[in-house]
């Protein structure tokens, strides 16, 4: 095999596309959880809503603040 395929160097930096694909794959951060959660969290808010009989205008003042609130969170975080 090495007759054909030189060893690699361990010395020798990251091509650039492989230096940007690990970028691509990046832990999840606060802007990605915080979109992640919005629906589900806007899903349980109605349902929980609608079985409590509740009406309109609470809900979308709930949802208003859900909704600044996940903003917030999202913004808070440091960003590189």
């Amino acid at each position: 095999m090495e007759t054909i395929f030189a060893p690699l160097d361990d010395n020798e930096p990251l091509p650039r596309e492989l230096i940007q694909e690990a970028r691509r794959y990046r832990a999840l951060g606060r802007r990605e959880l915080a979109g992640a959660l919005w629906l589900p969290v806007f899903a349980a808010v109605l349902v929980l809503a609608g079985w409590a009989n509740v009406n309109g205008p609470v809900v979308l003042a709930v949802l208003a603040i859900l909704l600044i609130g996940f903003v917030a969170f999202a913004m808070s975080g440091e960003r590189k």
